[in-house]
């Protein structure tokens, strides 16, 4: 009997000793990121009957059946959901908050609106030189100021898909990470504390991931992870020790095409999501910039077409260019404004044909689509700019719930480092005992 206490007493104090060291290794990783509280799981040791009297006592201690996780896979989840959600809105409206930059410190507008007065106040006196060269600056900064929103939007776009091709980069060493730590996990035991050190390192290596776009996952019995990209329907990124490749490729709009292999990748979360959202709108944005300053130029250009100059000539552009980009001056001297309709003689008064401007002008309100633009991209912004506020506050309480349970409590690991060490120093006093017992037992033949 007194050996049966020696070695339940033993179990009991190798149990405590391991409860100890996994409540210290809680304490010492409690600001640890990624870290995940640890609890150990005890079991009863069931001993074999000597006889078969029922009254016989069957006891042989505890064992450490291995270290739990305080995980909750569900909220694990809901972290990489939201905090993916979050990433792509934050993309997407850095993207935007870029594009509407291009566009209003352009100062398109009011150098349109600055054009269209000049040839207001050119109107009354068609002959005066001065006036004339007002319009032909004003004509110089619109055209630069287009070509410089053309060229910012550019510099935008180029940006953006930087950082996404650097995404897909993120996305590739992480898959080589996870194939790895999917390995490792199946070469060490079950339960062990390599084991819990390693699911957290493939945690976070799935939270970094959902960062970049939207993941499901599937675990294995054995703690291994299969990574689909794209949602449930998508191609694996990563099966037990593969991984596969992600690649982007640039499409005609400067959106990018995700692939894996073949296989097509659709993001809708993560930062490759919110750059391809972004860069969709930058393509429209800069679409109707396009539009916008090619109908400038064939407006003013096929009024000029109808007149003549300050000299009887007939008028030629006034500008050059198809498109933003292109968008330029192309008159010299104020003179070569046509503001005489045809067939008039040189230094004419008649300020027909410059009436005729003004109204192709009105028609065409370069001013108010200009406006809509400005106004469209500038409630863009502040509509993404809620969304994104709203989406962080979610991922905000999905973080804060999972840290509810899977973070170290410094109080309770206290108390657990007191619960513990008692436990261990009755295992010893029983130990104790039983040697005292032993002894007098020996004592008495």
């Amino acid at each position: 009997m007194a050996s049966d206490l020696i070695a339940i007493a033993s179990s009991g104090a190798r149990a405590a000793r391991a409860a100890l060291d996994v409540s210290a290794q809680n304490i010492a990783n409690a600001a640890t990121p990624g870290y995940v509280r640890r609890s150990i799981d005890l079991s009863e040791v069931a001993g074999t009957r000597n006889s078969t009297t029922q009254s016989d006592v069957s006891l042989a201690g505890v064992r450490i059946a291995g270290i739990t996780r305080n995980a909750d896979a569900f909220r694990q989840s809901d972290v990489r959901r939201t905090g993916s959600d979050t990433a792509r809105a934050d993309t997407e409206l850095s993207g935007l908050t870029q594009i509407e930059s291009s566009v209003e410190n352009s100062g398109i507008y009011d150098a349109l609106t600055g054009f269209e007065s000049a040839l207001q106040q050119l109107g009354p006196d068609p002959t005066n030189a001065s006036l004339r060269s007002a319009v032909i600056e004003q004509g110089r900064t619109l055209a630069g100021g287009f070509r410089i929103a053309a060229q910012e939007l550019v510099s935008v776009g180029k940006g953006l898909q930087f950082d996404a091709q650097a995404g897909v980069s993120q996305v590739n060493d992480i898959a080589t990470q996870l194939a790895l730590t999917n390995a490792r996990i199946v070469a060490v035991g079950a339960g062990t504390s390599d084991q819990t050190a390693l699911a957290d390192q493939r945690d976070q290596l799935l939270d970094k991931l959902s960062k970049l776009g939207d993941v499901t996952t599937t675990f294995a019995a054995n703690g291994t992870v299969q990574v689909q990209l794209g949602g449930s329907s998508g191609p694996n990124l990563v099966a037990g020790v593969t991984a596969s490749t992600l690649t982007a490729a640039t499409n005609p709009n400067g959106t990018l095409a995700y692939a894996i292999g073949v296989a097509p990748v659709s993001f809708s979360g993560g930062s490759l999501a919110g750059a391809n959202l972004a860069l969709t709108k930058l393509d429209t944005v800069s679409k109707s910039l396009d539009t916008i300053a090619a109908s400038i130029i064939s407006t003013v250009n096929t009024a000029q077409s109808s007149g003549v100059a300050l000299d009887g000539t007939a008028g030629q552009p006034l500008f050059t260019g198809t498109n933003a980009l292109t968008f330029d001056i192309a008159a010299v001297t104020g003179s070569a404004i046509a503001t005489a309709p045809a067939g008039a003689g040189a230094q004419s008064r008649n300020a027909g044909n410059l009436t005729a401007l003004k109204t192709a002008l009105t028609a065409a309100d370069p001013s108010g689509q200009t406006n809509a633009l400005l106004f469209d991209v500038s409630a863009t912004v502040a509509s993404n700019t809620t969304t994104r506020d709203a989406l962080k506050t979610i991922s905000d309480n999905a973080k804060t719930a999972l840290a509810a349970q899977s973070g170290v409590n410094l109080d309770d690991e206290a108390v657990n480092l007191v619960r513990y060490q008692q436990a261990f120093q009755a295992s010893g006093k029983v130990i104790q005992v039983a040697q005292t017992l032993f002894e007098t037992l020996l004592n008495l033949r």
